[in-house]
């Protein structure tokens, strides 16, 4: 049988790099490794780390396409972060201006949660630890 280890990372691809870059690194709180300019195909590739961990690859592309429906398009669905405190996480996100739904509890675990939209309008959900 397959034996995988964890996830390795998420690549997203955004339509407005520099919007992007802040959005996941002066909001969110994740940390840049490496960021590296592809002149061929007029792309950046930003490798960002959270708690010291790569998890994204955030890539620019001229003209990408726009994801064709939201949250149900085929694909990934969302990106999820676990918080220690929901609501302190959802104050703070709308203290940057940031729209955040309302806290919700999840029916199955009891935990809360709620989402957000990143600068390309991808769900970014925040669940209760």
């Amino acid at each position: 049988m397959l034996q995988l280890n964890k996830v390795h990372h998420i690549a997203i691809i955004c339509s407005d790099y520099q919007k992007s870059k802040r959005f996941y690194t002066n909001i969110l709180g994740l940390t840049i490794i490496q960021e590296i300019y592809r002149e061929e195909r007029q792309s950046y590739k930003l490798d960002l780390a959270l708690n010291g961990e790569f998890v994204i690859e955030l890539f620019s592309f001229p003209n990408p396409p726009k994801r064709p429906s939201t949250p149900e398009a085929a694909g990934l669905r969302h990106l999820a972060f676990e918080v220690n405190d929901i609501q302190k996480t959802r104050d703070f996100l709308v203290h940057q201006s940031i729209t955040a739904e309302a806290i919700r509890i999840d029916e199955f675990t009891q935990k809360s949660f709620f989402f957000i939209a990143d600068p390309d309008n991808l769900p970014v959900e925040f669940y209760e630890k």
